[in-house]
């Protein structure tokens, strides 16, 4: 008997990795950061690499070298390096590593100098996102830098790359500016000497929309797990996870009773009220009270008052909900029940960041699909 739970499908990740892979040339990039978008990084990234996935993005050191202790061998790409990590580490396991200024990149010459071998460099060029990345005019000193410790047998440049600002938009004109500085970007890199072996632009977004974007690789993110960046169009995608809980207590109360901390909400009929373990302490957003969506008994019902750190409230009116009932925050939405995009929605976020919220430790992953063999993938 389980009490919560959060369920992650894991033939729904390989089937969206196929679609992916489906629709481009390119190579494709699992990005399994944020513990896999809080569905697991190891099970996720096994799933995606079966699927056709044949690269895995992260941010972190820490996160690139538990996937090569796990015994995963594809290739990782880990892009958010502050100063002073032991990037030997990365280097020795075979990481590639995201530089943006000369300084990045003397710290890997340094690293690939103590690991015994030359550091895989990815050249971030800032196309308009102003966050990661050189910027136009420091780039030219970044790619002959760069270019001078790959001559020098100190680095390989395997890879020129930028981010997009607002591909969940097909359209925008940001879209076709970035995509012109990119191409410029490369163009100065090549006339730097430099020829990497992967160019790439597109997240999930333009990996759906704009296959004029895909050049050599493609970095699908919530695509993977089922989600879609651009608002209204699913793309054939399946959402992969689900978050449920059985409900503790169910009670009859009258018209006029104050629900949850502060009695932002009252009941206008005498009714059931049910009691579900799930709060802000297992990723229920606390700005979830009175909106977030939840289905019980064959109905949608709103979340009666506040959020609590452990536990929601449901008023189920005449219903008969009983103990041990599941109730449902989001899944794939199949039985007519609400999905990560219905909880956004209701909360004015996004629904990256509602997966990413869920599946923490008292609350366990359970995975449907899972391969026996967690061995070395390639």
């Amino acid at each position: 008997m389980w009490q919560a739970e959060v369920r992650i499908d894991l033939d729904a990740i390989r089937e969206n990795v196929s679609r992916l892979r489906s629709g481009t040339s390119a190579e494709l990039m699992a990005v399994v950061k944020g513990d896999g978008y809080g569905h697991g990084m190891l099970p996720v990234a096994r799933a995606a690499l079966e699927a056709g996935a044949s690269w895995l993005g992260v941010c972190t050191l820490d996160e690139a070298l538990t996937l090569r202790r796990a015994g995963i061998t594809a290739p990782v790409l880990a892009w958010l390096l502050v100063p002073g990590l032991p990037l030997h580490e990365g280097v020795a396991a075979g990481v590639d590593l995201s530089a943006a200024s000369v300084a990045q990149v003397a710290e890997m010459v340094a690293a690939g100098e103590t690991a015994g071998r030359p550091a895989a460099v990815h050249l971030k060029i800032d196309t308009g996102l102003s966050r990661g990345g050189a910027t136009a005019a420091d780039w030219p000193e970044l790619v002959e830098a760069a270019a001078k410790a790959q001559a020098d047998g100190l680095v390989e440049v395997v890879g020129v790359w930028s981010h997009f600002v607002y591909a969940d938009a097909p359209g925008h004109p940001t879209i076709d500016r970035q995509l012109a500085a990119f191409q410029e970007g490369v163009a100065v890199a090549e006339r730097a000497g430099l020829r990497p072996r992967l160019r790439h632009l597109a997240n999930s977004a333009a990996t759906l929309t704009r296959p004029d974007t895909h050049f050599d690789l493609v970095r699908a993110g919530i695509a993977v797990y089922g989600l879609s960046p651009v608002p209204g169009q699913q793309h054939g995608l399946r959402p992969a996870m689900t978050a449920r809980a059985r409900v503790m207590l169910t009670k009859r109360v009258p018209a006029g009773t104050g629900v949850s901390y502060g009695h932002t909400y009252t009941t206008d009929r005498e009714t059931t009220l049910a009691v579900v373990p799930l709060g802000y302490a297992d990723g229920v957003p606390r700005h979830a009270s009175g909106t977030g969506p939840v289905r019980l008994a064959g109905r949608t019902r709103t979340i009666a008052g506040r959020v609590c750190m452990d536990q929601i409230v449901l008023d189920c009116g005449d219903d008969p909900v009983a103990a041990g009932e599941v109730a449902t925050l989001f899944g794939d939405g199949a039985d007519g029940g609400p999905t990560a995009d219905d909880w956004a929605a209701a909360v004015g976020t996004i629904n990256y960041e509602i997966v990413t919220r869920f599946g923490g430790p008292r609350v366990p992953r359970v995975y449907d699909g899972e391969t026996r063999d967690h061995g070395e993938a390639a």
